[in-house]
């Protein structure tokens, strides 16, 4: 892996559930790790659901390896939320590749 190309700072982020005060489970994101990356845009699609137009970019991540990146993770780049659909490992722990998908605004 080129660390050249990790040009990007993303914020890996994961659900937990805490308690309030009343004892109610409340869902956060709690960052996980801040991490250099390479963005790889991979298209996107316009489409209507529930008679509105959505747009979605899909894009792919490269990042050193780590162990507990899931796909049920998310991660933030620029302010935008970006949910993992995948998570693929290069080589033999050389890397990662993390396909996600943001909300195009």
């Amino acid at each position: 892996m080129r660390s050249g190309r990790l040009d990007r700072r993303i914020t890996l982020q994961r659900k937990t559930v805490v308690e309030n005060s009343y004892g109610e489970p409340i869902e956060t994101w709690v960052d996980l790790a801040t991490v250099w990356a390479e963005y790889l845009p991979a298209g996107g699609v316009e489409r209507y659901a529930a008679t509105q137009m959505v747009a979605e970019a899909d894009t792919r991540w490269r990042i050193r390896y780590r162990a507990d990146v899931t796909p049920v993770d998310r991660l933030s780049y620029a302010g935008r939320i970006h949910d993992v659909t995948g998570v693929v490992e290069i080589g033999r722990r050389e890397g990662l590749e993390i396909y996600s998908k943001a909300r195009a605004e």
